[in-house]
């Protein structure tokens, strides 16, 4: 993409004002119609596997790909939102969507249809998706946290939205033409909304309080350097989101082999992600008072009860409870990260730091995805995908702890300020 001009940077007084909020509407909006695809494609995956004759796995691909490719997709988009904005960006994004769904329609095998989402997730769905977390981030201060939650609720209002009405298509005109019809409207409503981006963030970055400022030393997040910093993050993230993709993208194949049918577990997953949407809403205001990190690890600690909540409960009922409570307890987890890049680490890094968290996420979702489908193709069953989601849910939970004893440590030792963030000593 040639560089091209863009229009000037905001004026620091709408930070958190009406206009802001207009942006978070029109964020939302983007969101849920350019992450469509990442939900879609586990309601379709039955009928997939059927018509191409693959197994668990294989059939599982796709998905995997998408989730791969929409995480290095993120560091690209956002370096391309700083350059030239996000307009033509997210019109890359639409025309991505319109061609990835409508390829994936035509697709004659479960490579092409893995391409297909390949490419939806590598510009399609990574355009909004990090760089939109990323400049919500910049256009909110005092709370910054529910902007944020708000934003990546977007996310679950699509897995709440779009499985029940892709299950219906299914049932009554088939996967690709659902597909299609899915092209077009996402397609075409990315590119209507976008039009509402062209205003750059404003030039001045937006900081916390005065105390958060005082508390946190940038140069030396968790008092390490900050590409160790950094990493431990990527492990957390990987690790929390291959434990969160086994209900998330089999729940409609494991419903399926229990004998409820694929209508059923499409109502579960969307069950799921609507209670998910809630929950990013509570962790975002929750995050406001207590902190990105201590945040962190109160949702890692509840998504590991939900998991084990699927091991001795298989029926109907006991199900549709338990996503329910999976999709509350988990949701708030994914855009933690972003306000923990932005709590303690330079603020004229957030962009790409917050990509590079976002894809290790997203790494852990595809990783998830395809591992679980692998071991039910070796096992026969989804027992031991549950366990091995619980054994990477103990790795964040790890990782988090460890973290936020860091944390308190280097507070405690701080003699200029008391703790202000983060839970009493």
């Amino acid at each position: 993409m040639a560089h091209t001009p863009v229009a000037a940077p905001a004026d620091a007084s709408l930070i958190d004002s009406r206009q802001a909020l207009q942006r978070l509407l029109v964020t939302l909006g983007l969101v849920v119609l350019g992450n469509s695809s990442m939900y879609v494609v586990s309601v379709v995956l039955p009928a997939v596997q059927s018509e191409f004759g693959v197994g668990r796995a294989s059939a599982s691909l796709p998905y995997t790909l998408m989730m791969v490719c929409l995480g290095l997709g993120g560091l690209l988009t956002g370096r391309l939102a700083d350059r030239h904005g996000l307009t033509p960006v997210l019109w890359l994004g639409a025309l991505a969507v319109l061609g990835g769904f409508v390829g994936a329609a035509f697709s004659g095998s479960i490579w092409a249809f893995g391409l297909a989402h390949a490419v939806m997730g590598f510009i399609g769905s990574s355009a909004t998706f990090a760089p939109l977390l990323a400049d919500t981030a910049l256009w909110w201060n005092r709370r910054r946290g529910i902007a944020v939650a708000v934003c990546a609720s977007g996310n679950y209002v699509a897995g709440a939205v779009w499985p029940p009405i892709v299950q219906y298509g299914v049932d009554t005109v088939g996967w690709r033409p659902t597909y299609m019809a899915l092209g077009v409207v996402c397609g075409l409503g990315m590119l209507a909304l976008s039009l509402r981006m062209r205003q750059r963030p404003p030039a001045i970055q937006a900081v916390a309080d005065g105390a958060q400022a005082a508390a946190v030393d940038h140069t030396r997040p968790f008092g390490l350097p900050p590409g160790a910093a950094m990493a431990l993050l990527c492990v957390a993230g990987v690790a929390c989101c291959v434990a969160m993709a086994m209900p998330q993208v089999h729940i409609v194949a494991y419903c399926t082999d229990l004998g409820f049918g694929a209508a059923q577990g499409a109502q579960m997953l969307s069950l799921m992600l609507a209670c998910g949407i809630a929950s990013r809403l509570v962790f975002g205001l929750i995050c406001d008072r207590i902190g990105g990190i201590c945040t962190l690890l109160l949702g890692s600690a509840l998504q590991g009860i939900a998991l084990l909540l699927f091991l001795p409960y298989d029926g109907l009922v006991p199900l549709y409870v338990i996503s329910a409570l999976f999709g509350l307890f988990q949701g708030g987890i994914v855009p933690t990260y972003a306000i923990i890049v932005r709590e303690h680490f330079a603020p004229a890094q957030a962009s790409v730091r917050v990509g590079a968290v976002i894809m290790a996420t997203l790494v852990g979702m595809a990783l998830g995805g395809w591992l679980s489908g692998f071991i039910f193709d070796v096992t026969g069953s989804y027992h031991a995908a549950f366990l091995n989601g619980i054994g990477w849910n103990l790795l964040n939970l790890c990782v988090t702890a460890w973290l936020f004893l860091r944390l308190r440590r280097v507070r405690g030792e701080a003699s200029t300020s008391p703790v202000r963030r983060g839970w009493p000593h």
